[in-house]
């Protein structure tokens, strides 16, 4: 345990002195409430990136999505992602391989549960809607995760958040970052209209996040 907290200040640390982590609240102030935060996803980093820039007594409550296939390939990443983010472990891709031929059915919600077990469980999640790293500058399409983990709590507050530089500290393909201001603004919160169909809640969701980008 001490090691872990002594490891996470040292991280805290050299994150800060790389990128700032400026935390910009900009529609709605930090509060120890439950929450999704949902953001663009540019880096691997970006986990790093929005953990550092939360304040200390969100960060104890809150847990970021790490993908199994990076962040658990060595024992070093998996003990950082399990003892200092206590991060929840996703597989990429989410969609369940198809069922053989008498087995039962996949289950679609099997990509979700870690993130269903940490809701119920009263934590706070950072999410990455897209699924995966998008290198335009624009969000991807969101994937369906975010609708229904919004309609399975709806108690939980959705904060929209847009990471702002953080790709060009450690480009696709680098092992060493470089120094870059980087920020991250935290929206207004948004939550489902009575009725909403699927999609057009998971565009207003990638909507509110791209509409940080200019705050």
């Amino acid at each position: 345990m001490y090691l872990a907290k002594l490891t996470g200040a040292l991280l805290l640390g050299v994150t800060r002195l790389l990128t700032g982590a400026q935390a910009r609240w900009w529609g709605c102030p930090p509060k120890a409430e439950q929450r999704i935060y949902f953001a663009n996803h540019q880096s691997h980093i970006d986990l790093v990136m929005i953990w550092a820039a939360l304040p200390g007594e969100l960060r104890s409550i809150t847990r970021p999505i790490a993908a199994r296939d990076y962040w658990a390939n060595s024992p070093f990443k998996r003990w950082i992602t399990t003892e200092v983010f206590n991060a929840i472990y996703v597989e990429r891709g989410g969609t369940p391989a198809p069922a053989e031929d008498g087995a039962a059915p996949p289950d679609p919600m099997a990509p979700l549960q870690p993130l269903i077990e940490a809701l119920k469980s009263g934590d706070s999640i950072i999410i990455f809607p897209e699924g995966t790293r998008g290198h335009t500058g624009v969000p991807q399409k969101f994937k369906s995760g975010l609708y229904t983990l919004a309609q399975m709590f709806p108690e939980v507050v959705l904060v929209p958040a847009w990471i702002d530089n953080v790709q060009r500290v450690m480009p696709k393909g680098e092992v060493v970052p470089v120094p870059i201001l980087c920020s991250v603004t935290f929206g207004a919160p948004i939550r489902i209209e009575p009725g909403e169909e699927r999609r057009a809640f998971l565009d207003r969701a990638r909507e509110a996040v791209i509409a940080l980008r200019d705050v």
